[in-house]
């Protein structure tokens, strides 16, 4: 039986690290701006998931393994006592893919200079609108994940995300054609 129990138990981890080792690996690159960096973070992460109890994690993995992602990623920041920006390769990785070919320059300028605008606010805004946008989490998942209240999430992606429109197409209406 418990043989049994550790084989469950050796899915259910692999199954994780299957799952949330690309994102979580892209999280910790964003934050930590530093690949070798965020691999150890993210290993460190799947190490700390093996040592938990299941059932503490049930129903919230992706949250818990992303706050634990934060949480070690902030370690390694305040060791080195330094910021991260996102470098030019990082920002074209970021890119997401445009439908059709006589949209790509256009979408790839706009998602450049959206980046390089997001890269302009605040940390906190910044960390909260890439989960949510990058990463699809709730805001009570982000919540839980940066420590900010639910109400202080939804603030801060409003904000950030007004600031970034205004920027981004200089006060003139999204759509503003010819």
């Amino acid at each position: 039986m418990a043989g049994e129990r550790d084989l469950d138990g050796d899915a259910w981890v692999r199954d994780a690290v299957s799952r949330y080792e690309g994102p979580l690996s892209l999280y910790a690159r964003r934050l930590l701006n530093d690949a070798e960096a965020a691999r150890d973070v993210v290993q460190d992460v799947f190490l700390r998931l093996c040592a938990q109890d299941r059932a503490d994690v049930d129903g919230h993995l992706a949250e818990w393994l992303f706050t634990v992602c934060r949480n070690r990623a902030l370690d390694v920041l305040r060791k080195e006592h330094r910021m991260t920006r996102l470098q030019d390769d990082q920002v074209q990785r970021c890119l997401s893919p445009a439908p059709g070919p006589q949209d790509v320059a256009e979408r790839r300028d706009l998602g450049t200079r959206a980046l390089e605008l997001l890269d302009t606010l605040p940390p906190n805004q910044r960390e909260v609108i890439r989960l949510k946008f990058q990463n699809g989490f709730s805001y009570q998942e982000i919540s839980r994940i940066s420590g900010h209240s639910v109400s202080n999430v939804g603030y801060l992606i409003h904000a950030g995300i007004k600031t970034l429109r205004s920027r981004l197409f200089d006060g003139q209406p999204a759509e503003a054609g010819a």
